[in-house]
């Protein structure tokens, strides 16, 4: 006999498994020959048909005689108790959920899953993102925030190296590989609409052990949201005192913008 280990994980005992599917090969059968099928003794056949008909997913079509519930109709009220429970289960989580303004910073690892996490929550942006990209990831993401910035969120970009300009606000971070040298690795920073932060630092060689952290916690988005901001001011001092400068006017109107970014 065999297990269908599969219906169990739905809600079939193993004999149930057995039987049904024995019918869905074979019917309209009786029990003897159920029995024979589906490897199930006779003493047991009759009380597991009676189970899978109490369920609706066989029924009686002559006297004695067996046939299976149709199997999409089986796959549409799996789905549907399916579906049910998790709305069930969710309500119970918010009722049970403790209620308090302190979230926990949890960390990421593995630069496939990192990534991941980055675009699910680029797709997720209603209003802003700010965020700053060594090239590598920015071949990642820059398809999704491009498709971001076409339903209208705002994006403010700082790219950690020579990259073409593809967005509104966008500044290059000046000296990207000595900054790199010094952190010991590419960072990445994405902040969206002042509620999620994916903040941390891929070391040189360790892409996949790396920790990065992702969290809802406000006081460390306002930190790291604010550390951003000011990275755009670092590149108009840069240009300004060590490469003695003025601002082009795209500059002073990106300066105007992020300065009222409160």
């Amino acid at each position: 006999m065999e297990t269908y280990s599969n219906l169990k994980d739905l809600g079939f005992s193993q004999y149930e498994a057995a039987c049904y599917m024995a019918l869905v090969g074979n019917h309209p059968v009786n029990g003897s020959q159920l029995s024979k099928i589906s490897g199930i003794a006779r003493s047991r056949i009759y009380d597991v048909v009676r189970n899978l008909i109490s369920k609706g997913y066989v029924i009686e079509v002559n006297a004695g005689q067996y046939a299976p519930l149709p199997a999409d109709e089986v796959v549409r009220r799996l789905k549907r108790n399916f579906d049910g429970n998790i709305k069930t289960f969710e309500d119970q989580i918010a009722a049970a959920s403790k209620k308090n303004d302190f979230e926990f910073v949890w960390t990421i690892t593995g630069y496939e899953n990192v990534m991941e996490k980055a675009m699910e929550m680029i797709e997720n942006a209603e209003n802003e993102i700010y965020i700053r990209l060594f090239p590598k990831a920015c071949r990642h993401l820059d398809e999704y925030l491009i498709q971001a910035d076409k339903r209208g969120v705002k994006i403010r970009y700082i790219a950690m190296g020579n990259v073409a300009k593809k967005f509104d606000i966008q500044v290059i971070h000046p000296d990207p590989e000595h900054l790199q040298e010094i952190i010991g690795g590419r960072s990445i920073e994405v902040i969206t609409d002042k509620t999620e932060a994916l903040v941390g630092i891929f070391e040189t060689g360790k892409e996949d052990s790396s920790a990065i952290n992702w969290t809802r916690n406000q006081w460390f988005i306002v930190a790291n949201r604010d550390s951003l901001r000011h990275d755009f001011y670092h590149c108009f001092l840069e240009k300004i005192l060590d490469q003695h400068q003025d601002p082009t006017d795209d500059e002073k109107r990106i300066y105007k913008i992020i300065k009222e970014d409160n």
